[in-house]
C-alpha cells in the first residue's frame, strides 16, 4: 500500500468515525457517472451499516444549492464528487459536512477526503467515486464496490491520460481484481464491445479519429467485409465480445494498416489498444459488464434528471431501474445524434486558438459537453480546443474539451474556465482536458475572446519553457 492510500485511509478513517455518530445523513453528489457511482458507493455503504440517509443530486453546488441544504437541517451532510470547491461557503453556512471529492479543494474543513491533500492529483490519481470508495472501506468491508468506483473513475476519463488508471486509481483497481469483482486487460479501445455491432466501433470512433471510416457507416462495413468478418448466422453483425480471438486480431491489424496508409501519427495508432476493465459480476454482452459502457448508462439518467434510476442501477437493481436505463440510453444517443447533426448543419466559429458553437436551447445543458467532444469527428481542425454554449436556468452553460494533445502542448481547460469566466462575473472549473463553467447570458462573446486569448497564452508558456 502506498504512502498516499495509507494517508487518505485514515483519513477516511475519521470521516466515517464521524458520520457514525448519526443516525440520519443526507448524501448530496453530481449527476455525471462519477457522481452517480460515489452516491451507489456511499448509500450501499450506509444501506449496509443500517443508516438512514436521503439523497440529492445537482448539476452544480452553488450558494443557492447550499442555502436549501442548509435550511433543511441535516444532521450531517456527505459530499460526494463535489464540495471541496465550496468549503468556507459549507461551514458559513453551519452545515456538518463531510466530504469525499477529487477536485481542487479551495479553503478548509475538518472532514475532508481528498486526493489534493495528500500529493495526488485529481485529474487522474483519483476520481471522486474512489476518494468515496475509500471512505465506504473505512465502515468495514464494501471491497466489492471497488468496481463501482473504476466505473467512475473511467467515466471522468481518468484513465486515457496514461492510457491505464494510475495512482491510487490503480490501487482500488487491484484490490477490485485481488477480490475477483474486476480484470483488467489489453484490449481495442473503442466504445461498445459489449453491446454495438462491431461496424458501430468503427463508425463513432473519435480517438483515435479514423479517416474515412470515422461517421461513415457503409465505409466501416465495407472495411469489415474487406477483411473478410463474417455476419452472424442470422445476418446480424455481431458484437467483439462474440468474436473469435483470430478475427479480432485480423481486426486491429486491419485498422493498424488503414491508420498508417492513412498518415495517422504512430501515437494516435497506439490508442486503438489499452486497457481496459471488466465487472466480473456482471452479465456479458450488458452495458454494467464493461466500466465504459456502464459509465454511459449512468450518464444517460442523470443529465436527464433521472439520478434516482442510475443510483437503483449501481446499488444493484437488474431489474425495473435497469431497463428504465436503457430506455433513457436510446433518448440519449439520439439526442447525441441530433446535437452532432446540429453542429455539422451550423458548424463552429474559429477564433485564433480556440473554436466554438453556440446551441443556444437547441442541445440540452447537460449534454452539450459530450457533444462537444464528439464534435472532434466533424470539425476541420482537430488541433483546437472545442467550446460549447448551451442555454441554463439563469445564464450560459460553457463547456470546454480538448484533447491529450493539446495537454501536452501547455493547454489546461480547468485553469482557464476557471480564471476567464471569474473575469466575467462567473463560475467555472474542472479538469485539464474537460472542464466547465457557467457565465451570464450577456458574457458569451467576451468569455470566448478571452478564453481565445487565455489558451494562446498558454500554449506560448509550454513553447518558451521547452
Amino acid at each position: 500500500m502506498s504512502e498516499t492510500m495509507e494517508a487518505l485511509k485514515k483519513e477516511a478513517g475519521k470521516c466515517a468515525d464521524e458520520i457514525r455518530k448519526h443516525k440520519s445523513v443526507h448524501v448530496v453528489s453530481h449527476i455525471d457517472a462519477d457522481g452517480l457511482s460515489s452516491a451507489g458507493i456511499i448509500c450501499t455503504a450506509l444501506e449496509r451499516g443500517e443508516f438512514e440517509y436521503t439523497t440529492r443530486f445537482v448539476k452544480q453546488l452553488d450558494e443557492k444549492a447550499l442555502d436549501t441544504i442548509a435550511d433543511e437541517n441535516h444532521e450531517i451532510v456527505v459530499f460526494t464528487d463535489l464540495g471541496s470547491g465550496m468549503c468556507e461557503l459549507i461551514k458559513s453556512r453551519g452545515i456538518h459536512a463531510v466530504i469525499s471529492d477529487h477536485h481542487q479543494p479551495q479553503g478548509n474543513l475538518q472532514f475532508h477526503l481528498n486526493p489534493h491533500l495528500f500529493g495526488a492529483n485529481g485529474s487522474y490519481e483519483l476520481s471522486g467515486s474512489g476518494s468515496t470508495y475509500i471512505l465506504a472501506s473505512a465502515f468495514g468491508g464494501n471491497q466489492d464496490l471497488s468496481s463501482l468506483a473504476i466505473v467512475g473513475a473511467v467515466g471522468d476519463m481518468q484513465h486515457l491520460k496514461m492510457g491505464q488508471l494510475v495512482g491510487i486509481n490503480r490501487e482500488i483497481l487491484e484490490e477490485g481484481v485481488k477480490g475477483g469483482t474486476l480484470q483488467s486487460k489489453k484490449d481495442l479501445t473503442l466504445f461498445g464491445k459489449q453491446t454495438r455491432p462491431i461496424y458501430k466501433l468503427l463508425q463513432y470512433s473519435s480517438d483515435p479519429y479514423l479517416p474515412g471510416l470515422t461517421g461513415n457507416e457503409e465505409a466501416c462495413i465495407e472495411f469489415l467485409h474487406s477483411l473478410n468478418i463474417r455476419f452472424s448466422g442470422d445476418e446480424r453483425w455481431r458484437r467483439w465480445i462474440d468474436l473469435e480471438i483470430p478475427e479480432k486480431q485480423k481486426i486491429v491489424s486491419g485498422l493498424i494498416q488503414y491508420c498508417l496508409k492513412s498518415g495517422i501519427p504512430s501515437y494516435k495508432i497506439e490508442r486503438l489498444i489499452g486497457e481496459v476493465y471488466v465487472l466480473l459480476k456482471e452479465k456479458e454482452g450488458t452495458e454494467m459488464r464493461d466500466a465504459s459502457e456502464f459509465s454511459t448508462l449512468l450518464n444517460a439518467t442523470a443529465r436527464y434528471d433521472h439520478a434516482e434510476i442510475g443510483l437503483a442501477v449501481c446499488m444493484g437493481n437488474r431489474e425495473e431501474a435497469y431497463e428504465d436505463a436503457r430506455k433513457l440510453l436510446a433518448e440519449h444517443r439520439q439526442n447525441l445524434v441530433n446535437g452532432l447533426i446540429y453542429v455539422k448543419e451550423k458548424g463552429v466559429i474559429k477564433l485564433k486558438n480556440i473554436q466554438y458553437f453556440d446551441a443556444g436551447s437547441e442541445i440540452k445543458e447537460t449534454i452539450v459537453g459530450i457533444i462537444a467532444g464528439m464534435s472532434s469527428t466533424i470539425v476541420e481542425n482537430r488541433n483546437l480546443p472545442i467550446i460549447a454554449f448551451a442555454k441554463t436556468d439563469g445564464g450560459v452553460k460553457v463547456s470546454a474539451r480538448g484533447t491529450h494533445d493539446l495537454i501536452r502542448r501547455g493547454v489546461n481547460l480547468s485553469e482557464a474556465m476557471s480564471i476567464v469566466s471569474a473575469e466575467v462575473g462567473g463560475a467555472g472549473g474542472g479538469h485539464d482536458i474537460a472542464a466547465g463553467a457557467t457565465i451570464p447570458e450577456n458574457a458569451k462573446e467576451e468569455f470566448a475572446l478571452k478564453l481565445d486569448l487565455f489558451i494562446g497564452e498558454q500554449l506560448r508558456r509550454k513553447t518558451h519553457s521547452t
